[in-house]
């Protein structure tokens, strides 16, 4: 292979993978979120405590109390039936003039139960019960199959509060509050996502769905080949990281303009725009995070490849660090300190050690269940710790081989005791 092909092969490779970064993240994401229905449920949890969640369902729940419960019906039927026991008609007239107050109190019943509801424990393990139990409609959202308490249509994702609404009812007429023991079972609809594009979305999420967990193995693989097709290798690496993390940058970026531009765009059926806000928030969690991360790994690992090269900042900074190993290393022998054969061992292999603990750690990360940003950091520190030990060891092997040698060059005492000549015995004088 020409140097010509394998630098354009390299680029090519390189370029590539650095734009299936941010799609690699995005596979995972609708991966885990369709088919992990304890990660969805843990998703979609902290939204029950959300305020914007609360003043939505409450907003619905006292809405669908308001319509089920007609004043003026009520009060009719008990003015009818006291006229029929003899009541004046006057007094029945004024009876049923009682209708916008109790329309009031039923409003106001309703008001302070469902607010009292919806802050209450009650309210997140309805909330969990009915995305657990409705984990199917996850895929019905992203790829139009499935049913559950979560409907799509035209582009509208709801949550049916039917559950909720029959507990207020239940608190309702052990409050007293008889009228209320009407209500029949509804299926009160709280809108939490609506995309005109929700088709679109479902098509390329069954794509990504398909991809699953192989097109992150495939990035990374393009792009230990465009490094290794590289003439400058270190290079390389450094490029591909940096593009990388811009390629995620350039996500993350575009999440913000996008979280802006759907929530300026909200259709009229969107009840409540900080709920709807809170509701993409949430569902676009891990996507920030991963980006997150793969955007401070990607400037980790161009740093290391940097500092490992001969610029003068990287030279200057190993120097030092050399130099700080060897004094500490002359400090501890001065006290009687000796890491014996264990200094001079890592000494004469701590390229291959220096490997093993990198090879280690990138293992971890690539196993680490969804890691982040202080995963990368709390892994940075673990390996300049131990690199650190790494070279305080070699430094205390180097002064052993230094004296070692330091004594085999000094010139041996002549022996008082060896017996001069052929070493007969000397006669007597």
């Amino acid at each position: 292979m020409t140097r010509t092909l394998r630098s354009v092969s390299s680029a090519v490779l390189i370029v590539l993978a650095c734009v299936l970064v941010p799609v690699s993240i995005l596979t995972v994401w609708v991966h885990d979120i369709v088919l992990d229905t304890n990660r969805y449920v843990a998703t979609m949890k902290p939204l029950a405590s959300d305020p914007a969640i609360e003043a939505a369902a409450h907003n619905r729940i006292v809405h669908a109390v308001d319509v089920r419960v007609d004043g003026k019906e009520v009060t009719a039927e008990i003015a009818a039936w006291l006229q029929s026991q003899g009541l004046p008609p006057r007094a029945a007239k004024a009876v049923r003039g009682l209708a916008p107050q109790l329309d009031a109190a039923v409003n106001t019943a309703a008001d302070k139960v469902a607010t009292r509801f919806v802050q209450s424990n009650r309210f997140e393990k309805v909330w969990v019960t009915a995305n657990r139990a409705a984990h199917t409609a996850v895929v019905h959202a992203l790829t139009g199959q499935g049913r559950g308490a979560l409907g799509v249509s035209d582009g509208t994702v709801t949550l049916d509060l039917g559950a909720a609404v029959d507990q207020v009812k239940k608190e309702l007429v052990d409050a007293g509050l008889e009228p209320a023991a009407k209500i029949p079972e509804v299926h009160k609809q709280l809108v939490l996502f609506h995309s005109d594009q929700l088709q679109k979305m479902r098509s390329a999420a069954h794509a990504l769905d398909v991809v699953g967990n192989w097109l992150p193995v495939l990035t990374v693989l393009l792009a230990a080949a465009g490094v290794f097709l590289a003439h400058r290798r270190r290079r390389a690496l450094a490029r591909t990281a940096l593009g990388a993390a811009f390629a995620c940058l350039v996500i993350a970026l575009a999440l913000v303009v996008g979280r802006r531009y759907y929530l300026d765009h909200l259709p009229p059926e969107v009840q409540s725009k900080a709920a709807a806000g809170a509701a993409f928030d949430i569902l676009v969690r891990f996507l920030r995070v991963a980006l997150r991360t793969a955007i401070v790994l990607g400037i980790v690992i161009a740093l290391g490849a940097y500092f490992i090269g001969p610029g003068r900042l990287a030279a200057a900074t190993r120097s030092t660090a050399e130099r700080s190993a060897d004094s500490a290393a002359g400090w501890w022998g001065g006290h009687g300190v000796d890491a014996g054969p264990a200094g001079t061992w890592t000494q004469a292999h701590r390229k291959w050690l220096t490997l093993g603990v990198l090879l280690i750690i990138a293992l971890v990360f690539a196993f680490w269940n969804h890691p982040t940003v202080l995963t990368v950091l709390l892994l940075v520190l673990i390996l300049l710790a131990v690199l650190a030990v790494i070279a305080l060891l070699a430094a205390d092997g180097r002064r052993t081989v230094a004296k070692t040698a330091a004594g085999a060059r000094a010139p041996r005492p002549p022996d008082d005791t060896e017996p001069p000549g052929d070493g007969a015995s000397p006669g007597p004088v």
